[in-house]
């Protein structure tokens, strides 16, 4: 069975959101603005922490670092946080349900 974990977060007037799609591949995405700016494929479930960086086309200068772990040893959760300006800032677990894979 396939799971998805998404998160999300509006800042500076932006949409950032990460798709976590696990199984016997791992697919990651960071999109600002509903565009892709990164993407990352593993086998397995990925390893963890995981960080990814993209910019958004239409601002080169914006540059979305986004690090993924779990809050504790041992735990099936994860946790995304957004680092922009310096500080990080934790983003809000987005549609959680497990989807079988088809």
């Amino acid at each position: 069975m396939r799971h998805r974990h998404s998160f999300r977060l509006d800042r500076a007037g932006h949409t950032v959101q990460v798709n976590i799609r696990s199984g016997l591949l791992t697919e990651t995405e960071l999109l600002v603005d509903g565009r892709e700016v990164a993407f990352r494929r593993e086998r397995g479930p990925g390893a963890l922490p995981r960080t990814l960086s993209g910019a958004h086309p239409d601002l080169p200068g914006e540059v979305c670092l986004v690090r993924i772990d779990r809050p504790a040893p041992g735990s099936t959760a994860l946790r995304c946080e957004l680092e922009y300006g310096g500080r990080r800032h934790p983003m809000a677990v987005w549609g959680t349900e497990p989807r079988p894979s088809r």
